[in-house]
């Protein structure tokens, strides 16, 4: 095949790639085949699987928390009430968000090499000096992989102090939602 046979079969425009249109099977680079991704170690014999077919039908995490989990239904209501903001399942969690993720349901700390769950935690991501004087509270915790980025977890009870995560809720949702939200967020208040 030729630079030009090349140039006839290849998407010429993004919005065709983004439509599906793509080289014919017989002009496809040989390689990964479409929509598989390797799965060998370096160095080793190229094993391919279908990327829907990872962790059974696309789903890339196991669903870690029950639906019905009264302190959930809680934390929805308080998140969920703030301007523009939506749920979604995010590595198995719950994630509460605008553009940005700004609360996560669940979380857990890697102690000793090994993973320790915090089932019934809300994470949040708040003033630097607010996270210094929540770490020295008992029910707080650094999680795993959104810690080193400013991210605190605080672990949630029956007898929690429901306004207080409210207002971490409130101060994590305006460190991360847009001006605009902050604005609307701002307007309900007065």
């Amino acid at each position: 095949m030729v630079i030009g046979e090349l140039e006839a079969i290849r998407p010429l425009h993004a919005a065709q790639a983004a439509a599906g249109v793509s080289w014919p099977a017989e002009a496809r680079p040989a390689g990964n085949p479409v929509g598989s991704r390797s799965t060998a170690p370096r160095g080793g014999e190229p094993q391919h699987r279908q990327s829907s077919q990872h962790y059974g039908g696309g789903v890339a995490h196991p669903i870690m928390f029950d639906d019905e989990d009264p302190i959930l239904a809680r934390v929805r209501e308080l998140a969920l009430a703030l301007p523009d903001a939506a749920e979604k399942i995010s590595h198995g969690h719950p994630a509460f968000y605008t553009t940005k993720v700004f609360a996560y349901y669940g979380g857990s700390i890697k102690v000793d090499g090994v993973y320790r769950q915090h089932e019934h935690s809300v994470i949040v991501l708040v003033d630097p000096a607010e996270r210094e004087a929540l770490l020295e509270d008992g029910r707080s915790y650094v999680p795993a992989y959104l810690g080193p980025s400013g991210w605190i977890g605080v672990d949630l009870a029956e007898d929690t102090d429901w306004d207080e995560i409210g207002e971490l809720l409130d101060a994590s949702y305006r460190r991360t939602a847009g001006v605009r939200r902050v604005a609307a967020l701002d307007a309900r208040a007065s």
